[in-house]
């Protein structure tokens, strides 16, 4: 059978349910992911010559990395062929490009240092997000930038978190629509720290300090991001949940979830809806944790899925924000890229293929017998004939194949980075 005959098998199954496939698949196609730049060099971007550091890390030493714009460039390019439907492109600031002699440091970035990405989402009908990067810079003081006890850090961090609302904004006028941009710190304590308060009242008055530069607030969706714990601030983060949440509802900004962040145990899928009822949009950055914030690709897992479910069953896909976050440097980044993106993408199309309102009143029913039978037999209808078609109708290749064009790459230009 063809893909098209597999479809209307599936079609008809899934009608029974009364699900229209053909609607899920209109949807699908225009629910935009925001894919993160740095899987494709392991975070290193493009204005240092140092180590990652600030309590995150990328492990393994697969060929191939990207090691200039232009081939990581080409590394996005190579992804986004595999991956159907328009999404965005999530840039962190260390990504600038500077022209041959020129640099300027983070605190004194201008969207001129991003011309040549607007140039390349332009090109290729991409948005742009974007990320203040507070790591892997020598003003990283003692593990701390926006909660820093010395003014001189604090203040050229809160330079750079102004450069970045500048840029931001930038971006969003050139492409013409919003940029989503997230403020996440490392800072921290490794041990008990003797004062939990004064680096979070210090994070507190940095951020006004930031947010008070008159910006586009339409424009530019400024998201907060917590952590629990990070390499080396095992004991105290700053940004904790519980001050991120609060800062932002206070604020009217976004709260930025990512489910790597949290506790072993929590899962932002239940967090998800609480959130919507108190706030007009929220952020996620989807990854998969082991044991903790690991940042390992994403699969089509439980978690995923009921991610997706949330965003799906709430009508909330104009409302949640979603971005991919993790890099793995111990396989091919071009299919550690494109495995995340498709089953995020699949994850939102199981969760509309649902029959969601009928589930909702069989809850509501108390009709548990019932409900539980339909939510496991569903779980063996034609799925995958379903995201087959999908792929082939948006033009990109189906099932596995994709992967013996990464593996064509891999050994046409992977392998001759050395």
């Amino acid at each position: 059978m063809t893909n098209k005959e597999r479809y209307e098998v599936a079609k008809e199954m899934y009608a029974g349910l009364g699900v229209d496939t053909d609607q899920a698949l209109e949807t699908l196609k225009n629910i935009p992911i925001s894919m993160h730049c740095w899987q494709g060099d392991d975070v290193t971007g493009f204005d240092h010559d140092g180590p990652l550091t600030g309590g995150i890390q990328a492990t393994g030493d697969y060929p191939g990395k990207a090691r200039t714009p232009e081939e990581l460039m080409a590394d996005i390019d190579k992804v986004l062929s595999f991956v159907p439907g328009k999404h965005k492109l999530n840039l962190h600031a260390n990504y600038a490009i500077f022209e041959e002699g020129e640099f300027a440091d983070r605190d004194k970035l201008e969207p001129k240092h991003f011309k040549k990405w607007v140039e390349f989402a332009k090109e290729r009908g991409l948005g742009l997000d974007f990320n203040p990067t507070y790591f892997s810079h020598d003003k990283v003081k003692d593990g701390l930038t926006l909660s820093s006890p010395d003014e001189e850090i604090r203040r050229f961090w809160i330079n750079h978190g102004k450069a970045c609302i500048r840029i931001s904004q930038y971006f969003a006028e050139e492409l013409g629509q919003p940029c989503v941009m997230n403020i996440w710190i490392p800072d921290g304590y490794k041990d008990i720290p003797a004062d939990r308060l004064g680096p979070r009242a210090r994070f507190k008055d940095s951020l006004d300090q930031i947010l008070s530069i008159d910006y586009d607030r339409e424009k530019v969706l400024v998201c907060l991001e917590s952590k629990v714990f990070g390499i080396g601030m095992e004991s105290y983060t700053v940004g904790s949940s519980e001050f991120t949440m609060n800062y932002a509802a206070k604020n009217g900004i976004l709260s930025l979830m990512d489910n790597g962040h949290y506790h072993p145990t929590e899962v932002v899928s239940d967090k998800i809806p609480s959130l919507l009822l108190f706030s007009d949009k929220i952020a996620l950055h989807v990854t998969r944790p082991v044991r903790w914030d690991s940042d390992h690709v994403v699969l089509f897992d439980d978690e995923t899925r009921e991610i997706a479910k949330e965003i799906v069953r709430n009508d909330a896909l104009d409302r949640v924000l979603l971005a991919l976050d993790f890099f793995d440097a111990s396989i091919n980044r071009i299919s550690a890229w494109t495995v995340g993106m498709r089953n995020m993408q699949k994850a939102l199309l199981y969760a509309l293929l649902l029959p969601n309102k009928q589930m909702k009143e069989m809850q509501d029913q108390n009709r548990f017998t019932e409900l539980m039978v339909l939510q496991e037999e569903i779980k063996t209808y034609p799925f995958g004939a379903v995201w087959d078609y999908f792929c082939e109708s948006q033009g990109v290749l189906v099932r596995e194949e994709w992967f013996k064009e990464v593996q064509k790459y891999e050994n046409d230009v992977l392998s001759l980075r050395k």
